[in-house]
C-alpha cells in the first residue's frame, strides 16, 4: 500500500544540456522534513556537499526572524534519488505541457546540492517564527544520477559565484545603521564627499577615491556602540564631526580636495587612508567620546604630529603592516589604535595594554 504514496509538486518543467528538470515552490515547514543532508561522517570524496557550517546557520536564521516582512532567498537546488513522472496540465500548447505535477516515490531521497545553510537556517528560524511555515521557498529539482554528477553539479554551481565587494554590500544594505550612516558621511561630510568609493572594496593606483565604503563603515562600527547607531541623526552627527576633526588634522586629506595631490599618490606614500587606520581612529574616537563634553581640536591635535609613511617601517611595521603590506586584522587595528593614543596621550584599556605587551615582548626576543 505504501508503495502507492508519492510527494505531489506543482512544476515547470525545463531542459537544461538535453536533460529534463523541474522548478517549484516548497512550503518552508516541510523543508526539514522532505530534504536531507548528505552523511557528514563521510569522507569528502564519498559526500555530494560540503558540510554544514554550523556557524553560518545562527546568523542566517536571524536574518529571517528578524526580517519577516522582507526577507529574500534565492531557489533552493535537489537532486532528486528515486523515480519521478511528470504530468503536464493539458497538452493544447507548449506552454500547458510544460507546466504540470511532478510526482515523486515516497521513497525517493531528496539530496541538497546548493542551499544547505538555507534550508538549515529556515529550519532553525520556525521555532522562533512558527507563523513562517506557510510561506515558500523556489526548489529547483534535478535527477540525480549518481555520487560523481552530484558532486559536479555542486562544482558548477559554485564555479562562477562571487561575492559582491564588501563596498557595495555596504552601499546596498538599508538595514544596518551604520552602514546608513556610512553612505550618509559619503554623500555630506566635507572630508569624505566624492572621495569615497562605493563599490569596491580596494582601490587601484588610478582611482580618484581615497577611502572604501566598507572601510568607512567598519570605522564607524568601531567608533559607535549599537544602541547610539539606532539614532541616525544624532549618529551622523558626532560622526561628521568628529571625522571633521581628524580631516583637519591630516593635510594630505585636504590637499587632494585641492588637486594638490592625487589620490593615488597619497594611497601608496601614507597609510592614513587605510581600512586599518580608520579603524583605529574610530576606536580613539570611541574613547575620546567617553568625556562628557570632548574638546575634539584640542584633543586630536597630535594627529599632526603622526608620521603617516609608509617608510616609517620602525613605527607602522607589525602594527599597520605586515611584511611592508597594510594589514587590517583585528589585532592590528588594536596595535595602531594603541600608538595612535600613546601620540595622543590617552591611556590604553586593560586589552589594549595585553596586546600592546605581547607585541613589545616579540619585538625584544627578536
Amino acid at each position: 500500500m505504501a508503495d502507492n504514496f508519492s510527494y505531489v509538486f506543482p512544476a515547470i518543467r525545463g531542459v537544461q544540456a538535453g536533460r529534463e528538470y523541474y522548478v517549484s515552490m516548497c512550503p518552508l515547514r516541510l523543508l526539514a522534513k522532505i530534504f536531507v543532508f548528505d552523511n557528514e561522517e563521510l569522507v569528502p570524496e564519498l559526500r555530494a556537499q560540503r558540510s554544514l557550517n554550523k556557524a553560518r546557520v545562527p546568523d542566517i536564521s536571524r536574518y529571517i526572524v528578524a526580517n519577516p516582512g522582507n526577507y529574500t532567498f534565492s531557489a533552493i537546488t535537489a537532486s532528486i534519488d528515486g523515480a519521478v513522472s511528470f504530468e503536464p496540465i493539458g497538452n493544447d500548447s507548449v506552454a500547458s505541457f510544460r507546466m504540470g505535477t511532478l510526482k515523486v516515490d515516497m521513497h525517493a531521497k531528496f539530496i541538497v546540492n546548493d542551499g544547505q545553510h538555507r534550508r538549515a537556517a529556515i529550519e532553525q528560524a520556525l521555532h522562533s517564527a512558527p507563523e513562517l511555515g506557510d510561506e515558500t521557498i523556489a526548489v529547483v529539482f534535478f535527477l540525480d544520477r549518481g555520487l560523481e554528477r552530484c558532486q559536479q553539479m555542486f562544482a558548477d554551481l559554485n564555479r562562477h559565484a562571487i561575492k559582491p565587494s564588501s563596498s557595495l554590500g555596504v552601499l546596498y544594505d538599508h538595514r544596518s545603521a551604520a552602514a546608513n550612516v556610512a553612505k550618509h558621511l559619503s554623500l555630506t561630510s566635507n572630508v569624505f564627499k566624492n572621495l569615497i568609493e562605493t563599490e569596491r572594496s580596494s582601490l587601484s593606483e588610478r582611482s580618484r577615491k581615497l577611502f572604501t565604503l566598507s572601510a568607512m563603515h567598519f570605522a564607524i562600527l568601531e567608533m559607535l556602540p549599537e544602541k547610539e547607531l539606532e539614532d541616525f541623526t544624532a549618529a551622523s552627527k558626532k560622526c561628521q564631526e568628529f571625522w571633521e576633526a581628524v580631516g583637519a588634522q591630516i593635510p594630505e586629506w585636504n590637499y587632494v580636495r585641492q588637486s594638490k595631490m592625487t589620490a593615488g599618490e597619497v594611497r601608496i606614500d601614507f597609510i592614513h587612508t587605510h581600512a586599518v587606520v580608520l579603524q583605529a581612529l574610530g576606536r580613539v574616537g570611541k574613547y575620546i567620546y567617553q568625556s562628557e563634553q570632548p574638546d575634539l581640536s584640542n584633543a586630536l591635535q597630535g594627529l599632526r604630529e603622526i608620521d603617516w609613511s609608509r617608510r616609517n617601517a620602525a613605527t607602522w611595521e607589525g602594527r599597520a603592516m605586515i611584511g611592508g603590506r597594510m594589514s587590517k586584522s583585528s589585532q592590528n587595528v588594536t596595535l595602531t589604535c594603541n600608538e595612535i593614543k600613546r601620540v595622543l596621550d590617552l591611556p590604553l584599556t586593560p586589552e589594549e595594554q595585553d596586546v600592546e605587551n605581547a607585541f613589545l615582548a616579540a619585538h625584544e626576543s627578536t
